[in-house]
Parts: C-alpha cells; sequence; structure tokens
C-alpha cells in the first residue's frame, strides 16, 4: 500500500476501522469483476485502487439509523420437565 494514498483516504474516512472494512468491500468487488471508479495505472495493487477511490471521493460511509427503535422480545417461560428416575 502507498503511505500517500492512505494517508489521503483517512481524511476522507478518519475512523481506521471504519476504512479498512470499506477497502476490504471494495477490494472483494474488484476481485470479483467489478470496475474501478477512477483511471488505474498499470501495475496498481487492488487495495491502492480502492484507497485511491475513496481518497478522490468517489466512495464514502455513512451510518445506518435504524428507522423503527427495536422492541424487546417477549421472554417466554417453559414449563419445568421433572426427570422420572429409574428404578434399580
Amino acid at each position: 500500500m502507498n503511505p500517500t494514498i492512505l494517508a489521503s483516504a483517512a481524511k476522507v474516512i478518519p475512523e481506521a476501522d471504519l476504512l479498512v472494512n470499506v477497502v476490504r468491500l471494495r477490494v472483494r468487488q474488484l476481485v470479483l469483476g467489478h470496475r474501478p471508479l477512477i483511471s488505474v495505472p498499470p501495475g496498481m495493487g487492488l487495495a491502492d485502487v480502492a484507497l485511491s477511490e475513496i481518497a478522490a471521493n468517489k466512495l464514502t460511509s455513512e451510518a445506518i439509523v435504524p428507522a423503527v427503535p427495536e422492541v424487546a422480545a417477549a421472554i417466554i417461560t417453559f414449563p419445568t420437565v421433572t426427570p422420572r428416575k429409574k428404578a434399580a
């Protein structure tokens, strides 16, 4: 990975964990045959391509907030079962 591309991509997505996951998912797409969103020089690695796309603001991330808060499920209690003892 090119450190200058990494530094410019870190300005767009400052959280390191999120940046790693975005790059990982984009590299997976590129491996499966998706086309790059930028012009790529020959010999550039897929991680560098993903980081360059992020640095060029072609890829971003956003938090997903659930529209409806989740309601806690009711706890169901099952009847107790007493095991039978076998006669000796």
